[in-house]
């Protein structure tokens, strides 16, 4: 069996050491430009055109991750007729739950208002959130959605979740399609983002989406910058409709420092971090997959590439 491998940014020795422990009957190769031998399967995170385009012996390409819209975007490149399989979790469930409970406390407990009377060296009680008025809504209900909602179910605040097609999720108040994402955005005091980047998704959160929220709404972004128009939601903060937002992921990595973004208090910053995938589950995530499709049996992960996920 043969493996070719490549990874934009990553360590491609470790990854390999990882896959090779999963996988030891497997020949796995780093890619390099101009390589052109045969291969049974291609594990890759970004990968360049080049790597794919024209390959006819492949028999699956495997995503290193949950978002497959990087991988999409070649089109023509991608092989006719080759599956790609993504991630299903591999450890970054746990890892989502974690950054977006953090987020979703630090503003119900007004932790962000203490920090700044920190710096001015103030002793003030500030008046609690009602938790009732503090819904949750998850924009996105497929693996890594219902893992934030298990987190944030043993909180009690009130949960709303928004799929593309009807979903049922125990204390959850759903909501599917066009017609209910108004009403969604209308019933979420905080919203957290966790949606594939699609054609249709793309842009989705413009000034008039994000000021459907209410009045002093948060917004947590988890899943990929262009689902947001920026300079809306830095307008909408300045204007006071929106309290403060948490932001994983932007349009352009990385932020470059003469973004404004920077120079707003009330939006925190990470570098695409609120979930990393863990290489050695994910080794032996894929060599179960392979095992399977070389036994001829159904495996989890498939993409749709007609619906971009």
């Amino acid at each position: 069996m043969d493996i070719i491998f490549h990874s934009a940014g990553a360590n491609p020795e470790l990854w390999q050491n990882a896959l090779q422990q999963a996988m030891p009957e497997a020949n796995m190769r780093i890619w390099h430009e101009g390589d052109t031998a045969p291969a049974d399967y291609a594990l890759v995170w970004k990968p360049p055109a080049a790597m794919l385009r024209g390959r006819t012996d492949l028999k699956a390409i495997f995503n290193l991750g949950a978002g497959v819209d990087a991988i999409l975007q070649l089109g023509d490149a991608l092989p006719a007729g080759v599956p790609v399989i993504r991630l299903d979790d591999a450890g970054m469930g746990v890892q989502m739950a974690e950054f977006v409970a953090h987020a979703v406390l630090r503003y119900f407990r007004r932790l962000d208002d203490y920090a700044r009377q920190n710096q001015q060296q103030v002793w003030r009680f500030l008046t609690p959130y009602e938790k009732k008025d503090f819904s949750i809504g998850v924009l996105g209900l497929g693996v890594l959605g219902n893992r934030i909602i298990d987190a944030l179910r043993g909180f009690d605040f009130p949960l709303n979740g928004w799929s593309r097609t009807q979903k049922s999720v125990t204390c959850v108040n759903c909501y599917a399609g066009h017609d209910q994402l108004d009403q969604f955005l209308k019933a979420s005091k905080v919203l957290v983002v966790i949606l594939p980047l699609t054609t249709e998704t793309e842009n989705l959160l413009d000034r008039e989406k994000l000021a459907l929220l209410p009045k002093g709404a948060y917004l947590i972004n988890v899943a990929r910058g262009a689902h947001l128009i920026e300079n809306d939601l830095l307008d909408l903060i300045q204007e006071g409709h929106i309290a403060g937002a948490t932001l994983d992921v932007f349009r352009e990595e990385p932020l470059a420092p003469t973004h404004p973004f920077w120079q707003e208090p009330r939006i925190t910053l990470t570098p695409h971090i609120s979930a990393l995938t863990m290489r050695d589950e994910s080794a032996r995530q894929i060599a179960a997959k392979i095992q399977a499709l070389q036994a001829g049996q159904a495996i989890a992960g498939l993409v749709d590439q007609s619906r971009g996920y």
